[in-house]
């Protein structure tokens, strides 16, 4: 599973063949195909256990908190510790983005749901205590998910180029804590009823 889901996640879905996960993973295909099977199910199992794992994970930590708030900030912050977790799973999911989900198999589409579950409650709650605005919870997810994504992904990236004003990367060292703490900042912000 682990030679899968780098090879998924240095070449997306249509790259990868389960020739090379074997040859990673040290086994002959047809072990692969015995023990797991073809390549949908593999990369379906990649994935479920990723964002499976991370959606018992989330409701885990939302259940331990009391207010709107900080059920958000466990949201976020668990989904940030999630995706450090789990560096395959920034480029798997991007590309899935990109390609508009072709690839994407249905148990892994039900995990998200189950996560979209936890934020609506945590938004309908927030909401009934008059704490936050009236939301579209699956907006709110793409709010935190895709700054974190990116952000992670993007900032190796802008750190290679040397010809960045200092001034301009010196925003970088502004981030008073986690990346998940400062996206849960700005999105309660947001939300947030004045």
């Amino acid at each position: 599973m682990k030679a899968a889901r780098t090879v998924f996640a240095e070449k997306g879905y249509s790259g990868a063949h389960v020739d090379e996960i074997a040859v990673r993973a040290g086994v002959n295909k047809a072990t692969i195909y015995y023990q797991i099977g073809d390549k949908d199910t593999l990369y379906a199992n990649v994935i479920h256990q990723i964002i499976g794992n991370n959606a018992q994970g989330i409701a885990q930590a939302v259940g331990r908190a009391d207010q709107p708030e900080e059920k958000l900030k466990a949201y976020i912050n668990f989904i940030a510790g999630a995706v450090d977790r789990n560096p395959e799973l920034p480029p798997i999911m991007l590309r899935e983005v990109a390609s508009g989900g072709h690839t994407l198999p249905r148990v892994v589409m039900e995990d998200i749901a189950s996560i979209l579950t936890t934020l609506a409650g945590v938004l309908e709650d927030g909401k009934q205590k008059g704490v936050f605005m009236e939301t579209v919870p699956f907006l709110i997810h793409m709010m935190i998910i895709g700054t974190i994504l990116l952000y992670k992904k993007a900032s190796p990236i802008k750190d290679k180029q040397l010809w960045i004003p200092a001034e301009l990367m010196a925003h970088d060292k502004k981030l008073k804590s986690s990346v998940g703490e400062e996206v849960a900042t700005l999105v309660l912000k947001a939300i947030k009823k004045s």
